[in-house]
């Protein structure tokens, strides 16, 4: 197959290159990886409006890319000590049930949800102002990781490449302090940071039924809510907020299988080879993104965040 030959799609009719949805998903997750969102919410209106992919079958294409795209991401994190285990538990064992519940809420009692998209689109203004709030008057606690990265960063760039090799030093990890159904407390660059389990699981929990009965991609929320509400360093909540959206991503396209048999005239199964050229993409990228995620400063990071959850209000 020529990456510059145009070739039609079997399942989204969609005729482009192959290299067109690689390069696209590998740029927009270089950038989103680093808040700990996939993309995917971009991807979806670049289908739909430029390559005209229109039918519902869209929806798990999309999740095909995150089942592909976000483990790279996900393993830089783990292998550089910047997963919150506790944190990305609490996630997936709460955003799980709306993988199921979303289709029961959208077929029975939701048919039409203009007026429920209006409340979350200003619940999502509210994120995203919040996150622009908090980049002109940064937390104490924010403030401080920041002028430790910019410290270390430039500490890193003079000395030798075996050393860059290696990694954040040791005080640059997470390490969990108490973790009970109560709280959840870990440390993280010097800094102590404590918040409610039931707190994070009822935000996760309402995400994953929302993000998936609305189409809003669950990290796109998850992510800068952890930041902006709980005070969460961006560092910490990226590889959580991405392990969360792979999982439900996976039981999503296993659940638009199975009901395809009972929609014989209709697109719902994914466009599989369209998913997985912006999934390669996606992967490439999100691997780069979380590699350069801790050389980036936080503000930088949050506008990206502020931007896109902004971007995805209005739509």
């Amino acid at each position: 197959m020529s990456w510059l030959m145009e070739i039609t799609f079997p399942v989204s009719g969609v005729t482009t290159s192959p290299l067109l949805p690689f390069l696209v998903a590998l740029v927009v997750s270089f950038f989103t990886s680093m808040g700990g969102v996939s993309g995917a919410f971009l991807l979806l209106p670049f289908q739909v409006s430029i390559l005209g992919f229109t039918s519902p079958a869209v929806s798990p294409t999309n999740l095909v890319f995150n089942c592909v795209a976000i483990p790279s991401g996900v393993y830089r994190y783990i292998r550089e000590g910047r997963m919150a285990w506790p944190l990305t538990w609490v996630v997936i064992l709460a955003t799980l049930p709306g993988v199921f519940l979303r289709a029961i809420i959208r077929i029975k009692y939701l048919p039409d949800p203009k007026a429920f998209k209006l409340f979350a689109g200003c619940v999502l203004l509210y994120i995203g102002g919040r996150l622009l709030y908090d980049m002109v008057r940064p937390h104490q606690s924010s403030a401080a990781l920041e002028a430790k990265f910019k410290e270390q960063v430039a500490v890193r760039r003079q000395e030798s490449q075996s050393r860059l090799a290696a990694g954040l030093p040791p005080e640059a990890v997470v390490r969990t302090l108490a973790f009970s159904l109560g709280r959840i407390t870990f440390e993280f660059y010097g800094e102590t940071f404590s918040f409610s389990t039931w707190g994070i699981f009822l935000l996760s929990f309402i995400v994953g039924v929302v993000g998936g009965t609305y189409g809003i991609g669950g990290g796109a929320i998850i992510a800068p809510f952890f930041v902006a509400v709980f005070g969460l360093p961006v560092y910490t909540v990226a590889g959580a907020a991405l392990m969360g959206t792979f999982i439900t991503s996976v039981f999503g396209v296993i659940f638009y299988v199975a009901i395809a048999p009972w929609y014989p005239h209709l697109a719902v199964a994914p466009d599989w080879l369209l998913g997985l050229l912006f999934g390669l993409g996606g992967a490439a990228g999100m691997y780069c993104g979380a590699r350069a995620q801790k050389c980036v400063p936080a503000r930088i990071i949050k506008l990206i965040l502020a931007f896109m959850i902004i971007f995805l209000a209005a739509n």
